[in-house]
């Protein structure tokens, strides 16, 4: 529960922390910023790593001038694809052997399937898509790698996807972050972007579900 705690009190006062690391670590707050960046998209035991917050308010404090804001966008755009990267190195190595010989409910071989025929079909909307979803960014390289998704394929949307994340919310923080009414309801502005973040691709999901279902018959 304090680990939890610990974790949501960063992500929603993210603002008052990163001004603290940028104060104590100086010129190696870049480092650090760049290993969050990668361990949130390249480990699958890490999701709850802040993220679209994080670039948000790295794109806020650039726009005050603590931060060089090409060079975070550089170093946080090659964390975000390095790390997608290594998960989906990750999921092709270890992640049949996880569907085939755990048991267990989550961890099914037509689980694997299921998810590499949807990845072959859909698999460049998918994988931008997955960029701006919390939670799923970290484990759809993992699926992709463990439905033997082709590595050249995954990597050309991976960079787009990686592109884009990184540019909207750093750009928008650094560009936006010094209006008035975002700098006197930071924690709100974050809550949203978590909140929206979550709720339109679950809306497209239950969309697509709701298609696939067969009509009643009358």
């Amino acid at each position: 529960m304090d680990f939890l705690h610990t974790v949501m009190d960063f992500v929603f006062h993210i603002d008052k922390h990163l001004d603290a690391i940028i104060g104590h670590f100086g010129v190696w707050t870049y480092l650090l910023l760049f290993a969050i960046v990668f361990a949130e998209t390249g480990l699958i035991v890490t999701p709850f790593l802040p993220g679209d917050s994080l670039l948000f308010a790295v794109g806020v404090f650039a726009g005050h001038g603590d931060l060089n804001v090409l060079l975070v966008f550089v170093l946080l755009f090659l964390a975000a694809v390095i790390g997608d990267s290594v998960n989906y190195a990750a999921g092709k190595y270890f992640g049949e052997k996880i569907f085939t010989e755990r048991k267990s409910r989550f961890f099914k071989k037509e689980y694997l399937e299921k998810t590499h025929r949807f990845y072959e079909k859909y698999g460049a909307k998918t994988i931008v898509i997955a960029r701006f979803v919390p939670i799923v960014r970290t484990f759809a390289p993992f699926v992709a790698g463990a439905g033997a998704m082709k590595y050249l394929y995954f990597f050309t949307y991976n960079v787009l996807g990686g592109v884009l994340w990184v540019a909207l919310f750093v750009f928008g923080g650094y560009f936006f972050g010094n209006m008035a009414f975002i700098k006197n309801n930071f924690s709100a502005v974050i809550f949203f972007i978590i909140i929206v973040s979550i709720l339109l691709p679950l809306r497209e999901i239950l969309k697509a579900k709701r298609k696939k279902e067969p009509e009643a018959e009358p």
